[in-house]
């Protein structure tokens, strides 16, 4: 009997102190997860204007990334009706979170990036639903809030080979470089990725994903209804 219960107090006892170990490490390690954690995503909205930026973004220490960040891109907070969101930096918003909530009070991170040249980028999130779960990406829009000057996906349980090449294979994102979100009337249509190929000279699709069609369409619907979340805010800088 008393060998049972210092058992059970050994027991007891190893398992606080594994517990309090456990507690005390991710209390040392927090800070730096969320560090790693905002590089991560500053590098994925930064892909969506690799093209802008000279080399890929893969390329660049954390500490460039930083620095670009610092300097060349400011960050808004917007709501649907157009209006801005104060007190809230762009890369806080967790879109995951936001596209629960009812859209009139979503938050909806803008970043807009500068280049060398002076030329302005607005990159737009985007959050939706592929095969297996959700997917998302970051949209960039020249200054004429219309020509799409770069893209990047990701996704959480795409299909290797399939799915997933929206974010593992580079020449997806790269055929909406120069794709058009309105057409010559100004009406918005957004970006189609069409089965069995974008029609020739079309300015609003791109190629699906052989094999992959409940991913491309979850790609389609989540930049039609995505995209068209940030329109009352570029309605407003049109007019200004």
């Amino acid at each position: 009997m008393e060998s049972n219960r210092q058992i059970i107090v050994f027991i007891v006892s190893l398992t606080a102190v594994v517990a309090l170990g456990l507690t005390v490490l991710r209390e040392a390690t927090e800070g730096l997860a969320k560090k790693n954690e905002e590089i991560f995503n500053k590098r994925a909205v930064l892909a969506a204007v690799e093209t802008k930026l000279g080399k890929k973004v893969s390329d660049f220490s954390d500490d460039e990334v930083l620095q670009i960040f610092d300097s060349q891109v400011e960050q808004k907070v917007i709501r649907v009706d157009g209006s801005e969101v104060e007190g809230l930096k762009a890369i806080e918003v967790d879109m995951a979170k936001e596209r629960k909530k009812p859209v009139e009070k979503m938050n909806l991170p803008l970043f807009i990036f500068t280049n060398d040249k002076g030329e302005k980028f607005y990159i737009l999130a985007v959050r939706g639903n592929g095969l297996w779960d959700e997917i998302w990406g970051y949209i960039a829009l020249e200054s004429d809030l219309n020509t799409i000057a770069g893209a990047s996906f990701d996704h959480k349980a795409e299909t290797p080979g399939l799915g997933a090449e929206i974010k593992d294979n580079p020449a997806f994102p790269a055929q909406f470089v120069g794709k058009k979100i309105y057409d010559q009337n100004g009406n918005y249509v957004s970006i189609t990725v069409r089965k069995g190929g974008a029609e020739p000279g079309n300015p609003h699709q791109v190629d699906a994903i052989s094999g992959a069609t409940v991913t491309s369409n979850g790609v389609t619907e989540m930049l039609q209804r995505g995209i068209a979340y940030y329109q009352a805010y570029f309605d407003k800088l049109k007019a200004s």
